[in-house]
């Protein structure tokens, strides 16, 4: 699985009047010259009328058209008959499209077959095919082997062909290979002769395809050994064939065995096996940029990937031979939606299988806080087109994931079924999928049959923006009145259109008189923007809505309920009744929400006090990018100080129960332990700060002239941030010695720790003299662009920054103007993040000041400012009430 096909959602289909039913292809490779040979027999049929024929061959692939033939199939006997005049080929400007005029018109009806001869390059990148390398485990020589990949749309580097996903014909192959080297395909070998025609070189010959796509056409040309076991089902899959450059047996044995366990898992799953005599799971050591290709009956995995612990990822290989390659995306549109269906049926396994333990307990939290951060922002994916995508998927997965909590497991899984029974061996789109869980689930009496699955799913793929829920209660009426609207952190909050943005939202209720978390009823909001709910608790009874995440939501509530809440958590029995993943969403919610301005920051942190005595690391895990987010708008100094008290309050009895480090602990508790010891050191926790000064000493004594003991990272920041301009000094004097030893790497680090970790005033401002008026040789003009960048991350760096162009304006002006690049990130970091009035006055008077003079910056200044003043907005609401808080809590 890859995300190539976002780059093809939008190309051109061929017209629809000539279609192929089968293809024959002969491919001869010189590994030597790395080109390749090649001929085709398309066997085409007239859906209409046409005295054309398209099809895709890219601008590498030369065709010979002396050599085109086309050849009309006697409708009686099938024999081919005479041969149909061609008047000349010609390809489409711009486009990977071969046309070829006929003399007379063909019928709609007849059928011919087409027959082209061919040339094309083996290629170094993962694309058509290419070659790569190895190094022989036995000989240590280094070895070739080349390989195809045809996502999304390389079939036509490879050969002329109708390269549409959703065009799905069969294949007769006959590939020519050199003696020493041996050829695995989507099928198997059926017999290999002495080549007629090349010398020291083999014919291939593969058994028949079933109809697939062009992009699921695989081969492999390699010298690998191949581990091969029967397996004791004959009517389901008969071997796993393992090609590896001599791997240890016990290891190919456990790959093996693995392999068998998910094969089988997924057969019962989907109830059904894939018609597949073999798979050939071909372990190549340095697979190029991609760690895996799938094909029928091929897998092609990096060697590491393959040796690696874990489940998810080769699940999602293997059920990608289902949906993807059997049943096929009918459009390169629709492979957000399969990628999504895939992710979220090996999620649903691996924690069926091992409950999970490989993520950790992170997912969905993971996808979802992610999704939450950046659909939440004013300017969404950065119009990055791939990022668009991976969110996109994202979205497309909780969406299924939420349906699938609404259904029901057993539904969910029927209906899969259905669509893998009814698609095989054709292509299917989302409307297909969607009308089938809801067939389904109307069948099984899980929705009632006036709600239509497709449109609620709509509903959430089609946005690029998520919602949020308000609910208020009325206590005395023990009604609620439920308002969605867009969900949006970042401000301004001046989203096109939001007010027309509405969703099917399934509401999930749990209530503290009878608190419950499995079997819900579901209240509605069709497309509505308020409803209206009654059969509230009493006033002293909290209600949970979108318990576990089950649509990607957040939910707000009036300021009672929250109390109510924060209350309950702070109780044994509260922790213990309130699931985990509950728990976090209450959590994340409420501090979110108040970033956004939507909820007080004295109750969002009123939610944070059950954390006290909460010990698990999924509930803990968003509470460290609250910290960080935070405490970087948090401009006032004595405010800051009383943040970082309430983070050593909060942190330093969670660091002393997790203990000390040790072996045998999970990855998820390690990296616990080191993150909060991180932000411990960042509040200014003393053991932490002294352990690093003298870890910092030490390595200073104990360095030799050749730099070869390891630069203490770990302890860089807290010795920079909250030790003395002593030993900053110190370690700015590193940065020339690790030039002279050519440490790039240790260099990188220490001028980030330079820049982005001090809090005080006059190492900042040490760094920009030298750095910007000082001219220092130490420093590169990259290092600076590095400085400025790490000095944006910290309220001390970017208000000292701002201050310090201020003071220095005409020469920093006069140097850095015609500087296009630096000089907008030296704008754009000093002006970027501010949020206090203080700073919108200074940023101000700089502009003022300097009207006509910031050239390319002008447009980046004059945004600040608009963000600016919608920011001291937020603060002069929030900084108070946060910093009463504050006091309250360290009394």
């Amino acid at each position: 699985m890859d995300n190539s096909a976002v780059h093809v959602k939008l190309e051109e289909r061929l017209p629809k009047e000539i279609t192929p039913l089968s293809y024959a292809v002969y491919i001869e490779p010189n590994i030597e010259t790395k080109d390749f040979n090649g001929a085709i027999q398309i066997h085409l049929k007239w859906i209409l009328d046409s005295k054309k024929i398209f099809f895709h061959a890219h601008s590498d692939l030369d065709i010979n058209e002396n050599q085109i033939t086309l050849k009309m199939i006697n409708k009686r006997n099938r024999t081919l008959s005479d041969n149909v005049s061609i008047l000349r080929g010609s390809r489409v400007p711009r486009k990977s499209i071969f046309v070829l005029y006929l003399k007379e018109i063909v019928k709609k009806g007849f059928q011919c077959i087409l027959e082209l001869a061919f040339k094309g390059n083996i290629l170094e990148t993962p694309q058509g095919v290419f070659m790569g390398y190895y190094r022989n485990s036995s000989t240590q020589e280094k070895e070739k082997y080349l390989i195809s990949n045809l996502k999304p749309n390389n079939a036509r580097h490879l050969f002329p062909c109708f390269d549409e996903p959703g065009t799905k014909v069969p294949f007769v192959v006959s590939i020519c290979r050199p003696k020493e080297y041996k050829t695995v395909f989507n099928t198997r070998l059926v017999k290999t002769i002495q080549h007629p025609l090349v010398k020291d070189n083999s014919l291939d010959f593969f058994g028949k395809t079933p109809p697939i796509s062009t992009y699921t056409f695989c081969f492999v040309i390699c010298k690998l050994q191949v581990w091969e076991k029967a397996t004791p089902d004959d009517d389901a899959l008969n071997t796993i064939n393992i090609w590896s450059n001599k791997l240890d047996s016990n290891l190919l044995e456990n790959i093996y065995k693995r392999m068998e366990i998910i094969y089988n898992y997924l057969n019962d799953f989907f109830n059904i096996s894939l018609p597949l005599s073999k798979i050939d799971v071909v372990t190549i050591p340095d697979l190029p940029q991609i760690q895996y290709i799938s094909s029928w009956g091929i897998l092609c995995v990096r060697e590491s990937e393959l040796t690696k612990e874990g489940l998810f990822s080769i699940i999602k290989e293997l059920i990608y031979h289902w949906v993807g390659i059997w049943i096929t995306p009918s459009w390169w549109s629709e492979e957000i939606l399969n990628k999504a269906i895939i992710s979220f049926i090996a999620s649903e396994i691996v924690i069926d299988i091992n409950g999970g333990s490989e993520f950790n307990g992170k997912y969905p939290m993971t996808i979802l806080y992610s999704l939450y951060y950046e659909l939440s922002k004013r300017y969404p994916h950065s119009r990055i087109i791939g990022m668009k995508h991976e969110f996109n998927a994202f979205k497309t997965e909780l969406t299924i994931r939420m349906i699938k909590s609404i259904i029901g497991k057993i539904s969910f899984k029927n209906a899969i079924r259905h669509l893998i029974n009814d698609y095989k061996y054709k292509p299917y789109d989302g409307i297909d999928f969607w009308r089938t869980l809801s067939k389904q689930a109307i069948y099984d009496k899980r929705i009632e049959s006036d709600l239509n699955i497709l449109s609620i799913a709509e509903s959430w793929i089609n946005k690029t923006r998520l919602p949020v829920i308000k609910i208020t209660r009325d206590y005395k009426s023990g009604t609620a009145t439920i308002v969605q609207k867009v969900y949006l952190r970042e401000r301004p909050h001046d989203v096109p259109d939001k007010e027309q943005m509405l969703w099917w939202i399934p509401i999930a209720l749990t209530r503290q008189d009878n608190i419950q978390f499995s079997n819900y009823s579901y209240v509605w909001m069709k497309m509505s923007k308020v409803i209206l709910i009654d059969n509230m608790p009493s006033k002293n009874n909290f209600i949970i809505a979108n318990p576990e995440e089950i649509g990607p939501f957040p939910v707000n509530y009036d300021n009672e309920n929250w109390h109510m809440l924060s209350i309950y958590l702070q109780t044994d029995i509260g922790r213990e009744v309130i699931p985990i993943y509950t728990r976090a969403k209450l959590l994340h919610d409420a501090w979110n929400l108040a970033f956004a301005g939507d909820l007080s920051f004295s109750a969002a942190l009123n939610m944070t006090l059950f954390l006290r005595k909460e010990r698990n690391h999924v509930v803990w895990n968003p509470v460290f990018t609250f910290i960080d987010q935070v405490g970087k708008r948090i401009e006032n100094p004595s405010i800051r100080k009383k943040f970082d008290l309430y983070t050593l309050a909060l942190l330093t009895p969670l660091y002393e129960d997790l203990g000390s480090e040790n072996s045998n602990d999970d990855s998820w508790k390690s990296d616990w332990r080191k993150l909060t010891k991180q932000f411990l050191c960042r509040a200014g926790y003393l053991p932490c700060v002294h352990e690093a000064q003298n870890v910092f000493a030490t390595w200073l004594s104990s360095k030799n002239a050749s730099f070869n003991n390891p630069l203490p990272r770990e302890f860089m920041c807290p010795v920079f941030k909250w030790g003395s301009m002593e030993e900053w000094m110190l370690g700015f004097k590193l940065i020339d010695q690790l030039s002279k030893y050519h440490l790039q790497s240790d260099r990188v680090f220490l001028v980030k720790m330079l820049a982005g970790c001090p809090s005080q005033f006059e190492k900042i401002h040490y760094l920009l003299e030298i750095t910007m008026i000082n001219n220092s040789s130490t420093l590169t003009e990259t290092d600076l662009i590095l400085i400025i960048n790490m000095m944006s991350t910290e309220p001390a760096g970017y208000t000292t920054l701002l201050h310090f162009i201020s003071e220095n304006w005409t020469f920093l002006h006069k140097r850095f103007y015609n500087n296009k690049h630096v000089w907008d990130r030296l704008i754009s970091c000093a002006t970027g993040m501010i949020s206090s009035q203080e700073g919108y006055e200074l940023a101000k008077s700089l502009y003022d000041n300097n009207q006509g003079q910031f050239g390319s910056a002008k447009h980046i200044i004059e945004r600040s400012l608009r963000n600016i003043k919608e920011e001291v907005i937020w603060s002069q609401q929030n900084m108070p009430v946060l910093n009463e808080w504050l006091e309250r809590f360290l009394a």
